[in-house]
């Protein structure tokens, strides 16, 4: 099970390279190092398991996670590119994508955010964030967000199951996000309906958490 993973969110402006290549090397390369090492021998054994904690945002970028989500959508990829060759030699690899997840992983994110420096973005970008963005990230979590057992439940069925998923979402709320891409090849109903729910009907967002 890879679960190695670090977070980052707020505005691109405000994120430095050094910090950017820091996630990736972690949340990316961090899992095909692994891959690496591991497959060989399974491919060897003909037989095998490869289970990856990926995130729904490996599916549906969010704003202000543009990083996050970057190194998760490498994942997912790098995943869906590999998982044709492992089942040739009876390995099998599961995506487990979880939502928001109630952990002190998330709640550093935030915390460091919310002491950020935001003066490299100009204001209303700034505001955005911190007044916006952040406000509605911390209903969300109370409203939708799931334990650790929940997710670790979630993983002990797919390690479990006879035939196991290549992906499997974690929270049913976030289906429908996932599946506004399918929906519409051209981007356009996924990014008017995000664009509209950030900024137009975040009021109605926040009283349908509580």
């Amino acid at each position: 099970v890879s679960n190695a993973g670090v977070g980052m969110a707020g505005p691109l402006e405000c994120q430095s390279l050094a910090a950017m290549q820091s996630l990736m090397d972690t949340n990316f390369f961090g899992l095909v190092r692994l891959v690496k090492e591991v497959l060989p021998d399974m491919k060897r054994r003909r037989g095998g398991h490869i289970v990856v904690i990926s995130s729904i945002m490996g599916l549906q970028g969010i704003v202000f996670n543009d990083i996050y989500a970057a190194s998760k959508f490498a994942v997912e990829g790098f995943c869906e590119s590999l998982v044709v060759q492992a089942l040739r030699f009876n390995v099998a690899i599961s995506l487990v994508e979880p939502g928001p997840v109630t952990t002190e992983f998330e709640a550093k994110v935030y915390e460091e955010a919310e002491r950020a420096d935001y003066s490299r973005t100009d204001p209303e970008t700034a505001d955005i964030f911190t007044k916006l963005y952040l406000r509605n990230s911390k209903d969300v979590f109370a409203s939708l967000g799931q334990t650790p057992e929940d997710i670790a439940e979630h993983t002990l069925r797919v390690i479990e199951a006879a035939r196991p998923p290549f992906r499997h979402q974690t929270n049913v709320a976030y289906t429908p996000m996932a599946a506004l891409k399918h929906a519409d090849p051209s981007g356009t109903l996924m990014t008017d309906a995000f664009y509209k729910l950030v900024f137009k009907y975040d009021t109605v967002l926040r009283l349908s958490l509580h």
